[in-house]
């Protein structure tokens, strides 16, 4: 002990805040060595632990991987991983746009208890709206397994806030390389709406004109495996595609040729991602870190029908919705998880699972700890048996605001769901058959299309469902403090 407050004293009288940050991680490291049992070294007992790396695609369709039931796509190394673990057919994020999606992913909360109700706002908004990223108290899922002695890493888009508090590095990331806002031009790396350079590495600005984005991923990602420093890696590989702009390599564009715009340039970019995955599978074969290493994958939201994704691109398949809307194809997504030393391979699980499950999952797959009450379950008991029935008898969705006359919501329990306030973004051409009601109930075991509102014919489940949403709001609202 004496030994390390001469480490701390003498870190005051060093300028440098780099020697003082290296000394700290001195004396950290001898306290994690002289409590290790039976005499082995953290070195040792660090590398049993698995490293993870959770992968997650952007604006990714509910059927767009081979695997899936896609048939105009080449995606075998996403397939691959479904080929060497569990495929999840009943996958839902917590939210069908980008921030509050990652919000719930890296905390396991849903994202309105994680605090982010809505997407990020450009920062000169944020005042307006008062949300300026994830809030800083929230417990990160990197800051759960920073905790459990792993080197955690960003790799990609984060858009959960801009303010230093609200960054990577504050919210539990040794390293950050990436983009902070919603999108980027992938060989400018401009967030072209307001015309703003967006690429970094930890809090400094960096240019990389001409280089594709994730060809730097790339090189970040096996640099961050690569850094042996005898502690298990977290690698949260957050792709910026398939979201538009719509930028695939040109031989995929090729490939592609006969694909009708946007298809086209859609199929392109999940090519290309889905060839920057493979790249890293086959590195982690080289490395021999394939057995010990979790892959979890997801996408964050269905796809966009934006004006700026050409009004399309993505496929949902048999499911209505896309982007922004809370009908399946919003938030119904592929997700997939591989660990080759206890997760089976080749085998689907089709109960209900939700995006804030990765959490704990996670950390008992990891050995980590945390004290947050959080929304999700750990997803292995399904995992080890097929049989078992979903983890979530109800769930419920809310974006926008944290009131729900204002925002779109949704609460399901079993087969019946009820969507409040019903959005469903059209691309160009595209018209809806009627207005969209304020209550919308469905059986999806009946019609997981959605294609016909049944509230009318079933008032008392309406009525069920909807004391449902609003016994759990209230109950939010008052965690949150938001008044009424």
């Amino acid at each position: 002990m004496k030994t390390n407050f001469l480490f701390v004293v003498l870190g005051l009288f060093i300028g440098s805040a780099e020697a003082q940050s290296h000394l700290v991680n001195i004396v950290a490291k001898s306290e994690a060595q002289a409590v290790t049992p039976m005499g082995a070294s953290s070195t040792q007992k660090n590398q049993a632990k698995p490293n993870v790396i959770i992968i997650m695609t952007d604006d990714h369709g509910s059927i767009d991987l081979n695997s899936y039931g896609a048939r105009d796509l080449h995606t075998p190394n996403m397939d691959r991983l479904a080929k060497e673990g569990v495929r999840f057919t009943q996958f839902y994020a917590a939210a069908p746009i980008c921030s509050p999606s990652r919000a719930a992913l890296l905390t396991g909360k849903t994202n309105l208890r994680a605090g982010v109700p809505n997407n990020m706002p450009h920062p000169d908004n944020a005042a307006k709206t008062g949300q300026y990223g994830l809030p800083t108290e929230q417990v990160t899922m990197a800051e759960m397994l920073k905790g459990n002695e792993y080197r955690t890493a960003l790799i990609g888009k984060w858009h959960l806030g801009e303010r230093l508090q609200n960054l990577p590095n504050a919210q539990g990331f040794d390293y950050f390389f990436g983009h902070r806002n919603g999108f980027i031009d992938n060989y400018s790396h401009f967030y072209y709406g307001p015309g703003i350079h967006d690429l970094y590495r930890n809090a400094e600005e960096i240019y990389r004109p001409g280089e594709h984005f994730t060809d730097l991923m790339l090189k970040e990602v096996k640099s961050v495996i690569d850094n042996d420093a005898g502690s298990p890696f977290f690698i949260y590989w957050a792709f910026n595609s398939p979201h538009y702009p719509y930028q695939g390599a040109p031989r995929w564009l090729e490939h592609y040729k006969d694909l009708p715009t946007p298809r086209k340039e859609y199929a392109a970019f999940v090519s290309d991602t889905d060839e920057a995955i493979g790249k890293i599978l086959d590195y982690l074969d080289e490395k021999g870190l394939t057995e010990n290493t979790i892959i979890v994958f997801q996408s964050d939201n269905g796809h966009s029908k934006e004006r700026m994704a050409n009004w399309g691109g993505g496929n949902a398949g048999p499911y209505r919705g896309s982007k922004f809307s809370l009908f399946e194809g919003g938030i119904r997504l592929p997700a997939i998880i591989r660990y080759p030393k206890k997760i089976p391979a080749g085998e689907v699980r089709e109960q209900l699972v939700m995006q804030m499950d990765w959490f704990p999952t996670i950390a008992e797959l990891t050995g980590s700890k945390f004290k947050e009450s959080i929304d999700g379950k750990s997803l292995m008991p399904l995992i080890k048996d097929a049989n078992s029935k979903t983890l979530h008898d109800v769930v419920y969705w809310q974006i926008g605001n944290y009131r729900s006359e204002e925002s779109q919501w949704v609460v399901r329990k079993g087969s019946w769901k009820l969507i409040g306030n019903v959005t469903e973004p059209l691309a160009k051409g595209e018209s809806s058959a009627a207005e969209l009601p304020k209550l919308f109930l469905v059986n999806l075991e009946e019609d997981v299309s959605e294609k016909r509102n049944v509230a009318a014919e079933h008032p008392e489940r309406v009525e069920e469902l909807l004391q449902l949403h609003q016994a759990w709001i209230k109950k939010v609202r008052a965690e949150m403090k938001k008044p009424d």
